[in-house]
């Protein structure tokens, strides 16, 4: 595979097509009847909702194959987020957010078989009676209730990755049952993640003189296990939920690089070899528990625990006669472990002060700890070579290579939802968070954090399709404890460890946003545009952290204010007007902008990406039991760049397309093929080195490194039963 040349294309074209097909959905005439319409779509409280006889004819076997046909809704595919429970989230099920944090909401309904679901509400409306809050618009899966069900989905996938031959198979079992108020969930999962690489990257030096090819080969070998379970209880006003989850993802990467020299092109000069030995497994149980009160209010009860173990043995081997394997000489070991843990609890109370007017109180308590170790080992050194060390010499080159941290941290919260009139809704809220961080270790220290954090939620029904939110915000910026010690860094060969500090506080962030959507009649599609602005204090990104002149090193540091901004434009449609009812369309321009002072330069830089544009299709041929379509993003690349205390790099992000097509045989078995990645496209990587600081402008060499894993091709094929 060659090397790419670093392109930053322009915007321009993207948002040209981007604005027509926009244009082309907000303006398609609705006068010719849609397939299927909701059966309540013009809900006072503006909730649309979608029996499930609305799917029949597209012949669903999960809840995900429901709201893909739904146009305007996105479900996010994290469920946590950050340490804490919080009462944010987009996804409900019968009324009960997910008390967890390790199930992702696209899993959970990818396990729920649509045979299952009475009814799908899209609540666009601020309430009190809502167990989620701070989202434009709310997914409700409301599941038949009937006195007994039960029903099994299997489905069995194999994932070919073309670029070197491997395929992979994979398989899940779901069962669900209910007996009364008594239901429950129990999924088996054995997810293929097998990742296989090339790339190539060409070396000049300052003067931009040839020295060096680089060939690199990156095998994962990789299978997720997972085994989760979900128990619920109704009786009279109680509900009671517990939620459980196993998973496990040990796994090798092996990693060759291959060296050549511009005048003996095609001859290995020299070759690299890494092994990653990975332990990976996380295990988490969470619950709830309502209880219903006879004047309509309710009282609520979550928790959370899980434990989270990360850890890796990493080797380094170099070859300067590729020829002779036994020349092969280990030149550094690494051993990293970490482990995190949450203890979560939340409880709140909601009541109704009127009519029009309710009010909810809620506190949460919730400890979080990382024990982390690094060991580098080096092929010199002073040190006497160890066998904890890989047989090596120990190097003691970053600081802080062992710590503890502890955070201990309560949450009070109030919220006031005020139904202003038939078409206004009002919700703010008040949160209070403070917290204690203890670090032990080589770095011993404890610090104290108190926020407040207040925001407004307004949202003006203009009419029953056009909708109006406006919202502000105070929201702190949850710190990641991995960057409070020294960490193993194998993305750059030039670099051992990257530095820890433990003195980092918090970003703090307002938060505006303006959003307009439109829901088109008959349900022919929805048209938004979200506009925001981000004013940050106390940004996070890299600072010089080097205590040897002779190695320079980075670490995370609070750099400053920083400021974000940008629009979201998105829109969806059905194409009746053109005779295709069941033909879908979705188009998606994403523009966002940033502006920090660098610390290493003192010029003003981006702190996030430019933004990206998408179009996706699916088109549903009920008389054949068929659908295709296809699913286009691309970024918007050029115009940021990471600085480190050393180099500088501009990154290229692939452009990607995911093709697939999907029918129904022998009444009920669903086969999907689906082609991901498409249009092979490449990631890319320009890095300039500098000798010394980077603030020098002597620049000591030039990376262009490009790779790609090809294309993949996967076989799903799913029943129910």
């Amino acid at each position: 595979m060659s090397s790419k040349e670093f392109i930053s294309p322009s915007l321009q074209d993207g948002f040209r097509i981007s604005a027509l097909c926009l244009a082309m959905i907000a303006t398609t005439s609705v006068s010719t009847f849609v397939s299927a319409q909701p059966e309540n779509a013009e809900g006072e409280d503006s909730t649309i909702v979608y029996e499930a006889s609305y799917f029949t004819d597209y012949n669903p076997v999960s809840v995900n194959d429901m709201i893909d046909r739904i146009p305007g809704v996105n479900i996010s595919n994290n469920s946590g987020g950050g340490r804490g429970l919080g009462s944010g989230g987009d996804l409900l099920i019968n009324g009960q957010r997910i008390a967890g944090k390790d199930n992702s909401p696209r899993d959970q309904l990818s396990r729920i078989a649509a045979r299952e679901v009475e009814r799908i509400e899209i609540i666009r409306d601020t309430s009190g009676e809502l167990a989620v809050r701070g989202s434009g618009q709310v997914v409700n899966i409301v599941l038949q209730n009937t006195g007994t069900r039960a029903s099994t989905s299997v489905e069995v996938s194999s994932d070919l990755h073309r670029q070197d031959g491997t395929l992979q198979p994979g398989a899940s079992i779901s069962h669900s049952r209910q007996s009364g108020g008594l239901s429950m969930m129990f999924n088996l999962l054995a997810d293929p993640k097998y990742s296989y690489q090339e790339g190539t990257e060409h070396s000049t030096d300052g003067a931009l003189n040839p020295t060096q090819t680089m060939d690199q080969f990156y095998t994962r070998d990789r299978m997720n296990y997972q085994a989760s379970t979900t128990v619920g209880y109704r009786y009279d006003q109680q509900r009671m939920q517990v939620n459980a989850l196993y998973g496990m993802s040990d796994h090798p990467v092996d990693l060759e690089r291959h060296f050549y020299q511009p005048d003996m092109p095609a001859t290995m000069a020299r070759q690299e070899r890494e092994t990653n030995e990975y332990e990976q497994n996380n295990w988490e149980v969470g619950g709830d528990y309502e209880y219903s009160f006879a004047d309509g209010s309710r009282a609520l009860m979550l928790f959370v625990v899980n434990d989270q173990t990360d850890d890796r043995i990493f080797e380094r081997f170099n070859n300067d006669a590729p020829s002779n394997m036994e020349s092969e000489e280990k030149v550094m070991f690494i051993d990293s472990d970490e482990r995190t843990r949450e203890r979560i609890v939340q409880g709140n109370y909601n009541w109704s002060l009127s009519n029009y007017q309710d009010m909810q109180l809620g506190l949460e308590r919730a400890q979080t700890i990382l024990d982390t170790k690094l060991l580098l080992g080096k092929n010199s050194g002073d040190e006497t070579p160890s066998s904890e060390y890989g047989g090596l010499h120990p190097a003691l080159s970053a600081s802080n290579q062992g710590t503890s941290v502890e955070e201990m941290r309560y949450e009070g919260f109030a919220v006031h939802n005020w139904t202003l009139n038939d078409r206004m809704t009002l919700e703010s809220s008040l949160e209070y968070e403070t917290s204690e961080i203890t670090q032990s270790g080589e770095v011993a220290m404890a610090r104290e954090f108190s926020f407040w954090k207040p925001s407004i939620d307004y949202r003006f029904n203009i009419t029953s399709d056009l909708q109006l939110r406006a919202t502000v915000q105070r929201q702190i910026q949850q710190l990641s404890f991995d960057n409070f010690s020294a960490s193993a860094n194998t993305s750059d060969p030039d670099r051992d460890t990257d530095a820890g500090n433990p003195e980092l506080v918090p970003t703090k962030e307002t938060r505006y946003e303006l959003t307009l959507e439109y829901r088109l009649p008959e349900d022919a599609g929805v048209v938004s545009s979200r506009f925001f602005f981000r004013d940050l204090t106390d940004q996070i990104g890299l600072i010089d952290a080097t205590v040897d002149p002779e190695s320079p090193l980075s670490a995370s540091g609070n750099i400053g204010d920083a400021e974000r901004w940008g629009v979201y434009l998105d829109g969806s449609t059905r194409l009746g007007a053109i005779g295709a009812p069941d033909a879908l369309i979705s188009s998606s321009l994403y523009l966002f902008d940033s502006a920090v002072t660098n610390p290493f330069l003192g010029t003003t830089e981006r702190i996030n990406g430019r933004g990206r544009f998408s179009l996706g299709f699916r088109h549903d041929i009920t008389d054949w039991n068929l659908n295709y379509g296809f699913d286009y993003q691309k970024p918007f690349n050029g115009g940021e760049k990471e600085i480190e205390v050393s180099y500088i790099d501009w990154d290229r992000n692939p452009t990607s397309l995911t093709m697939f097509v999907s029918t129904v045989l022998f009444n009920d078995v669903t086969f999907r093929l689906e082609s991901n990645n498409t249009l092979d496209d490449d990631s890319c990587r320009y890095r300039q080195r500098y000798n010394g600081h980077v603030s020098s402008g002597d620049i000591s060499e030039i990376e262009n490194f490009c790779w790609g894993g090809g294309q993949k091709l996967a076989l799903k094929v799913r029943t129910t039963f």
